[in-house]
């Protein structure tokens, strides 16, 4: 945990001794707000960085005032010599999740596209804030990881989450920044109570914090065992999902010789291991009695907001929710296709340009794999195939002149001499087995 007090000192101290336990980044991008936290942070790492510091504000357009805030954030970075980038994004309202979830995943998408591998990301999250979160999380009835709250750095896309102002103390900020004589800007919604965060933050902590002086310490002895917790559950996951297969596509019998709370434990880690989010409140028992514990003749699918899951053949599949099944025919006129509905690219080679099209089933489409063969059903043909159901509606189906050739590159139709009509070579999309 970082040394208490934000002096430029105690940061370099804190920073370089994260470097030697991460490596030292190529470049530190900051979440620059523009509020008192990242504006303080902005000012000490120009004095205490000597490496490459881009300051970027995601600009989420939830504010009259947004553009204004950023056009700020720009100011004070150039007064500073600091390089910085502005983004905007859409926030999408009706997630499911709330606006301001739905914010957070906009932003942190956005950031983590401009990490290269080995550069950290840093926010001025602050010791109130991991109070804040340990408590959200009590009463949304988190277990360890959440109880663990904040970990003051973590693997984030292809480098590294930084907070290293998480051991200080908001008010311990405030001062350190009056002192200096900054400006920040202060954001109205942080103030509206009908968000949960912002009614701890005014209502409840200022309350328990004069009950319990030495609040921090006692929520902090509590974050470090639930981390330590996490930590071991994480472990056990792993040995466990070791013998169930890859994370996305699980082996049934396996998870049902696994005690419940295994089998919740390791389907938490699976879905972490995919980056999907995990299922709200009770929903990881039902997934596991409705999916894991269902008859094997039944094709159960449960989904929630940003993943799904789904079970065949002794498997449960854990992905992202699929888009609707296209419909329509595309002509080929190059090599490289790409298909609509997150459905990747096809690579084809082999007929003229003019001659091939892509489609997708209606019903009743035959297959001839040999020539003099039988023209099979290709429903039968992808059932032998073990193709999943839910993608059947969704493989490219490759025509020459109006005759089905090839199902992706799952049925491909050979000539006499053995050699395939097209070679075909599909990429980017969803599982199949």
């Amino acid at each position: 945990m970082p040394p208490a007090g934000a002096s430029v000192e105690r940061l370099v101290e804190r920073l370089e001794e994260l470097a030697l336990e991460l490596g030292k980044p190529g470049c530190c991008h900051l979440a620059f707000s523009g509020g008192l936290d990242s504006t303080l942070l902005l000012n000490l790492l120009t004095e205490a960085w000597p490496g490459r510091l881009l300051a970027v504000h995601v600009d989420h357009g939830l504010h009259p005032s947004s553009r204004h805030w950023a056009d700020r954030c720009e100011a004070e970075a150039g007064r500073l010599g600091v390089e910085f980038r502005r983004i905007e994004v859409a926030v999408d309202r009706d997630s499911g999740i709330g606006v301001e979830a739905a914010a957070r995943k906009a932003r942190y998408a956005a950031m983590a596209e401009l990490l290269r591998p080995g550069d950290w990301l840093l926010t001025a999250h602050h010791l109130d804030d991991q109070l804040e979160t340990l408590l959200l999380n009590l009463l949304r009835g988190s277990g360890p990881d959440g109880l663990a709250a904040m970990p003051e750095y973590r693997r984030f896309a292809n480098g590294w989450l930084v907070r290293p102002l998480l051991g200080q103390s908001r008010a311990v900020l405030e001062d350190e920044a009056r002192r200096r004589n900054l400006t920040w800007i202060d954001d109205p919604g942080n103030f509206v109570q009908h968000f949960d965060r912002n009614y701890l933050r005014s209502q409840v902590v200022p309350v328990l914090r004069e009950r319990w002086p030495d609040l921090d310490a006692r929520l902090g002895v509590t974050v470090e065992r639930a981390s330590e917790a996490s930590e071991l559950l994480r472990d056990l996951a792993a040995i466990d999902l070791r013998g169930l297969g890859e994370p996305q596509t699980l082996d049934l019998g396996g998870l049902k010789a696994l005690s419940p709370a295994r089998r919740r434990n390791v389907i938490r880690h699976a879905l972490r291991e995919l980056q999907l989010p995990l299922p709200p409140g009770r929903m990881l028992s039902s997934l596991a009695a409705a999916v894991v514990d269902a008859a094997d003749d039944r094709a159960p699918h449960v989904a929630w907001a940003g993943a799904e899951a789904r079970r065949y053949r002794g498997r449960l599949y854990l992905m992202r929710p699929l888009e609707p099944e296209p419909s329509g025919t595309i002509a080929v006129r190059e090599s490289r296709v790409v298909l609509p509905t997150g459905l990747g690219e096809l690579t084809i080679v082999g007929g003229s340009a003019d001659s091939l099209s892509v489609a997708w089933r209606k019903g009743g489409e035959r297959l001839r794999l040999y020539p003099g063969g039988p023209a099979r059903k290709l429903k039968t043909l992808l059932q032998e195939r073990g193709i999943v159901p839910w993608m059947r509606n969704r493989l490219p189906l490759i025509y020459r002149q109006g005759e089905l050739v090839a199902a992706a590159d799952c049925l491909v139709a050979r000539e006499a001499g053995g050699k395939p009509v097209v070679d075909v070579n599909w990429t980017g999309h969803p599982p199949l087995h």
